[in-house]
C-alpha cells in the first residue's frame, strides 16, 4: 500500500471510531455535544493518531488496543485548537476553512467543549486492557499535554514576542507546543504494543525529531520564527537533518518501520 493510501485508510478508520466515541448531537445537553463533534470531526489529517497506530503496528501491537488511545489523542489535539483560537490567545476566526468553534457556538461553549474533549480524551487513555499500560499511557499523555509539554510551549509562545526569539527559545516553544503531543503519540503506540524500554526510548526520540520538523516546516510555509531567524533555506536544511536523525532512531525496526519513515518524509516535504 502506498503511503497516501495508508494515511487515507487510517484516517477513515479513526474518523469512524471518533464518531462512535463522541457523544451524539442529540444527546442532552445538545449544545456542548454539537460543539465537540464540530471541532473533532471537521477536516483534519489525523497525523497524531495515525502516528500512534503506525508506532504500535511497527512494534507488533494490537489495533483494537491502540485505536481508542489514538482517538483520545485527536480529542486532546482538538481541544488545544479550540482554546488556541479563542480571543484571549491567538484570536482566530477560522479553523480548517470554516468558522472556529467560538465563532460558531460562542466563547463559553467553546471553552467548555475544549474542557470536555480533554476529559473524554483522558478517559479513553484508560481503555487498554493492561492496567500498567493504562497508567503509562496516562502519564505520557498528561506530560505531553501539560506545562512540561504543550501548555508550557503555548505559554512561552504568548509571552515572548517574535522579534525577541532566539534559537533556544524557539526550540523550547516548538518542541512543546507542537512537538510534545507528536512525540507522545509515537511513544504511546510503542507502550501499548508492549515494546521494551529501549524501543520505547528510540521511538520517543523519533517522535521528538519529527515533531520539531513539523513546526519548522510550518514556519517555512508561514514565513515565521525559524524561517525568519535562519532564512527558509537554512531552516529547510535543519528540518531535513532532523528527519535523517529521526530515521536513524528507528533503523532497528527494519521493514517494520517503513511507514514511520515514509510519514517522516511526507512531513519534511509538505507544501501546505
Amino acid at each position: 500500500m502506498k503511503i497516501e493510501e495508508y494515511l487515507e485508510d487510517k484516517k477513515q478508520l479513526i474518523d469512524e471510531a471518533l464518531d462512535q466515541y463522541l457523544p451524539r448531537e442529540d444527546q442532552y445537553p445538545q449544545s456542548i455535544h454539537r460543539a465537540m463533534r464540530y471541532s473533532v470531526l471537521g477536516e483534519g489529517k489525523r497525523i497524531r493518531p495515525i502516528l500512534a497506530l503506525a508506532s504500535c503496528d511497527a512494534c507488533g501491537g494490537n489495533l483494537e488496543e491502540i485505536l481508542p488511545v489514538a482517538c483520545g489523542i485527536e480529542m486532546i489535539h482538538a481541544y488545544s485548537l479550540i482554546h488556541d483560537d479563542l480571543p484571549a490567545l491567538d484570536n482566530d476566526d477560522f479553523r480548517r476553512d470554516r468558522p472556529s468553534c467560538h465563532k460558531q457556538f460562542g466563547e463559553a461553549t467553546a471553552i467548555l467543549a475544549g474542557d470536555a474533549l480533554l476529559t473524554l480524551g483522558m478517559r479513553l487513555f484508560g481503555r487498554p486492557s493492561d492496567c500498567k499500560v493504562c497508567c503509562a499511557v496516562l502519564e505520557t499523555m498528561a506530560h505531553g499535554a501539560g506545562t512540561d509539554g504543550m501548555i508550557g510551549g503555548q505559554v512561552v509562545d504568548l509571552e515572548v514576542k517574535p522579534q525577541d526569539r532566539d534559537q533556544p527559545t524557539l526550540e523550547y516553544i516548538h518542541t512543546r507546543k507542537t512537538g510534545a503531543l507528536i512525540a507522545a503519540s509515537v511513544k504511546v503506540g510503542a507502550i501499548v504494543a508492549g515494546a521494551n524500554d529501549g524501543a520505547v526510548e528510540k521511538l520517543t526520540r523519533f517522535g521528538e525529531c519529527i515533531g520539531l520538523v513539523f513546526q519548522i516546516v510550518d514556519d517555512i510555509l508561514d514565513n515565521e520564527d525559524y524561517a525568519v531567524l535562519f532564512g527558509p533555506a537554512k531552516a529547510r536544511q535543519e528540518a531535513r537533518h532532523l528527519t535523517d536523525k529521526a530515521k536513524e532512531q528507528i533503523a532497528f525496526l527494519g521493514k517494520r518501520g517503513e511507514v514511520l519513515n515514509q510519514i517522516a518524509d511526507l512531513l519534511v516535504s509538505r507544501v501546505k
